[in-house]
């Protein structure tokens, strides 16, 4: 049994955390909103706050939001990395840049601790089942400190390279894909309503069709159901593809479609849909042409 702390109890990290504590481990989940860690503590986890749950840990998962987010709980004043204990290993999992997760990786070797570039994949369902996708990069020793946590939390773990960064390099290739998928998404079933289609009968076609992705399969049905919970909200996309375009212009690379995407999501957020679902993109493309969808008058 490890003793892991688990940083950020989002959709996400909540789920991960879940699936360590099913898995054995002391789990001490860490998030800054009140009552965030009721379900881990009610399956006998714990709450703590993360320079004090760090102190008592081999692992430290971080699953906060982005790069400014992830310095501040490893580095900032109330920081775990100086309380984590010496051999230790720090899984980080935000959408960052590659040179970001390298920055970590040395500040963190500097502390005699590991570092694990751990970007992660599959949605709040897979985190709290532990069948992640996880794009790793570290040394070897990093992983094999990593390795209870891993197993716990992911059902494949792909191993990049021996270097932090190759694993938030995939992560944006990743994000490039599921971001144009999900505005392709939205743009598509708008087209359907524009010609008097229904939509549930829309979406039951392209599941057995070749335009269909795993994107349109799990947030087209959200659309159909007007059901904009957040379970990715819209306002990571003009984040992670705001980091694809900087990976991309750093590379000389032109990304037209993350581009046409970004500036979709963009749209959304100043339409005041950032904190729904990022299926909730649609509504964009409808407002535009006139267009109801489900639940709409």
């Amino acid at each position: 049994m490890a003793v892991i702390t688990v940083i950020g109890l989002g959709s996400m990290g909540l789920g991960m955390a879940l699936s360590l504590r099913r898995a054995g481990h002391r789990v001490i989940g860490c998030d800054l909103r009140e009552g965030a860690a009721d379900a881990l503590v009610a399956i006998g986890g714990e709450a703590g706050e993360p320079a004090e749950a760090a102190a008592q840990s081999d692992i430290v998962v971080s699953v906060v939001l982005n790069a400014a987010q992830t310095e501040a709980v490893l580095f900032g004043a109330a920081g775990c990395a100086a309380r984590l204990r010496a051999g230790g290993v720090i899984l980080s999992c935000a959408t960052v840049e590659p040179q970001f997760a390298r920055d970590m990786a040395a500040r963190a070797e500097a502390l005699g601790l590991h570092y694990l570039d751990a970007p992660i994949s599959g949605g709040a369902a897979k985190a709290s089942e532990g069948r992640l996708s996880i794009m790793a990069s570290g040394s070897e020793a990093a992983f094999a400190a990593a390795r209870p946590a891993l197993d716990a939390m992911a059902e494949t773990v792909h191993d990049l390279g021996r270097e932090a960064g190759a694993g938030s390099a995939m992560k944006a290739v990743n994000q490039l894909l599921a971001g144009v998928h999900i505005a392709a998404m939205g743009e598509a079933l708008a087209l359907a309503a524009s010609q008097g289609l229904d939509l549930g009968r829309a979406v039951e076609v392209i599941r057995g069709s070749a335009g269909n992705s795993w994107m349109f399969e799990n947030r087209a049905p959200h659309v159909v159901e007007a059901d904009y919970a957040p379970r990715s909200a819209v306002t990571i996309w003009p984040k992670d593809l705001g980091i694809v375009s900087g990976i991309a212009e750093g590379a000389g690379l032109s990304v037209p479609l993350t581009r046409a995407a970004l500036g979709r999501f963009e749209a959304a957020v100043e339409a005041g849909w950032g904190a729904q679902d990022d299926a909730a993109v649609t509504k964009l493309y409808a407002r535009e042409a006139g267009l109801a969808l489900p639940g709409e008058a």
